[in-house]
């Protein structure tokens, strides 16, 4: 009996009346108990290929030709001939999928349990008691706590990882024969996406289930997969065993992936890129510098000794409100042209420390010291030129943009709101230069958001963040969203842009390898307060605390 479960040949994918596909030639083969990665950047056409194989193609996407072939119940079916009707009794049943964003893949109006219910009553014709019976019992299975709570939890009540878990048990429900995951961890602490990808291996190993592995990143390939295809501009560029490709990968392109994610044992003064491999650049040498300021230099930023509580629920008749603090006695140190790096798990307080420092959020106790002066005790007049100084980049480079503006109109507003520049031609030309800055040309300030990808998009936030000439800059999670290559161009244009006009950075990421790479200090944070506190390689070399340990043995390797 084959152990083949999927079967993909010659496949090629489009949008007509496009003539070029966006798949090109596709081949591959998954077997029962086995993961194949589907690996490349943004737009390479992994999803595409994914959504091919769940009948899910969007507008007017189309196998062109080629075959998809899934063995089920001893048949083999021709996924790229199949009806809606016939995919209706495979798709959730004997193909399942994680998708990557969990908050837009679950119904935020559902309770939790209901959704994983529904999947059990459509397919398997279980009743209402038996179905939450069952989805108890996955919930268990996937690691959720306390799984009768968190049956009638909404999505908006869980963490990322909690609700990605949601999603996976979704997926497992019916105990599918391929399981296909699409970037399930690209959005999650190291910590939990330690813990999806060790319960996505047990789950295979439970049921015997083959599994398409899709990401970017080959740091993740290395704790999943047994097999990999790399997909460059839609072609297949490479493939082999997981060994095979990342210890002796074949191809520029390739070499470009694993080695664009910041190295852990040195610190290049510039990230290499896919690009620069492709173009044959070779890697740096030189070292980049820590800037340590000279002793007795009076800091830029002081947070001393900040706190936050917000009202998790109201007491009636005589009981007493409940609060969660968000920041307990937060310190930071930030001095002039220096990168404080921020580390710690999605709710430590990480983002919230941040918001409070740019005047979005107002602390209930301690000190935010600006040069020597208080912010928290500003007027409004007052905050208005010192958010001028201080200015943030946010992890999202598609909702943070205004969908209705041009490029041009959103980079020069703040310079309006601020009077600067003097005239509406110069700020055109400041526009225009700052554009450069980030490596965009002129023609983009006509231009819409939808019209960039995410890279760009995180460029343009820079550009719009440097064009009231700021002093410090909060970058929020401002590369964990970005492709590993396009992460590493962004990481280099902050830094080049740090070297030339001599700011400050606030640098705050769940992932500990980036922020190592980036700091010259560095503070971890953990249910919001500061843990521990150092020079990047000591604390990573040395470890003080089990939570920081936690956190470095995570970083896939």
């Amino acid at each position: 009996m084959s152990d083949i479960v999927l079967q993909i040949d010659q496949l090629n994918i489009g949008f007509p009346p496009y003539a070029e596909p966006l798949v090109k030639e596709l081949s591959l083969t998954v077997k029962k108990g086995k993961t194949l990665a589907l690996v490349g950047e943004s737009g390479s056409g992994k999803s595409l290929s994914s959504l091919a194989v769940m009948g899910l193609l969007p507008g007017l996407g189309k196998c062109i030709s080629g075959e998809i072939k899934f063995s089920s119940q001893g048949e083999s079916l021709e996924l790229t001939q199949a009806t809606e009707e016939a995919y209706q009794k495979i798709r959730g049943r004997e193909i399942g999928m994680i998708f990557q964003e969990p908050m837009s893949a679950l119904n935020p109006s559902m309770r939790c349990g209901e959704q994983v219910a529904e999947v059990l009553k459509l397919h398997k014709n279980a009743s209402a008691e038996k179905a939450k019976k069952e989805v108890l019992e996955l919930f268990h299975r996937v690691k959720l706590p306390d799984p009768s709570k968190t049956f009638t939890k909404y999505p908006h009540e869980l963490s990322g990882g909690q609700r990605q878990r949601v999603v996976i048990a979704i997926a497992i429900a019916c105990k599918p024969k391929l399981l296909i995951a699409d970037e399930p961890t690209t959005a999650l602490d190291v910590t939990v996406q330690k813990e999806i990808l060790q319960l996505l291996s047990e789950l295979q190993k439970e049921e015997d289930m083959g599994m398409i592995f899709i990401t970017h990143d080959l740091g993740v390939v290395s704790e999943i997969s047994d097999e990999v295809v790399v997909l460059y501009k839609g072609k297949m560029v490479e493939k082999g065993t997981t060994k095979e490709i990342l210890k002796n990968p074949q191809e520029a392109y390739t070499k470009g992936l694993i080695a664009s994610r910041p190295p852990l044992e040195r610190k290049p003064k510039r990230l290499l890129t896919v690009s620069d491999f492709l173009s044959g650049r070779t890697l740096d040498v030189n070292e980049r510098e820590i800037n340590i300021p000279p002793k007795g230099e009076s800091p830029l930023l002081e947070v001393v000794d900040v706190e936050k509580h917000y009202l998790t629920q109201k007491g009636f008749f005589g009981k007493p409100n409940v609060y969660f603090t968000a920041l307990n006695k937060v310190r930071l140190t930030i001095y002039s042209g220096q990168t404080l790096g921020l580390v710690g798990e999605s709710g430590c307080g990480k983002s919230t420390i941040g918001r409070a420092i740019a005047g979005l959020v107002k602390p209930e106790k301690g000190k935010i010291l600006y040069r020597g002066k208080d912010l928290l005790t500003l007027n409004r007049k007052q905050r208005k030129e010192f958010s001028r100084k201080i200015q943030l980049i946010f992890q999202d480079p598609y909702s943070s943009l205004n969908p209705r503006q041009r490029i041009g109109e959103i980079i020069s507003e703040p310079m309006e709101v601020h009077n600067l520049e003097g005239s509406a031609s110069l700020r055109k030309e400041r526009v225009l230069w700052l554009l450069e800055k980030v490596g965009l040309d002129a023609a983009a300030a006509q231009k819409y958001p939808h019209e960039f990808s995410g890279g760009q998009r995180q460029r343009i936030g820079i550009a719009r963040a440097l064009a009231v000439r700021p002093e410090l800059i909060i970058c929020d999670e401002s590369v964990s969203a970005l492709d590993v290559s396009v992460q590493a161009q962004v990481i280099n244009l902050l830094n080049d842009l740090k070297d030339e006009f001599g700011f400050s950075y606030l640098f705050i990421s769940h992932d500990l390898g980036v922020v190592k790479y980036m700091s010259d200090f560095l503070s971890v944070m953990k249910s919001g307060e500061i843990v521990e506190e150092g020079q990047p390689d000591v604390v990573y070399q040395n470890p003080q605390t089990e939570y920081t340990r936690t956190l470095i043995e995570s970083i896939p390797q």
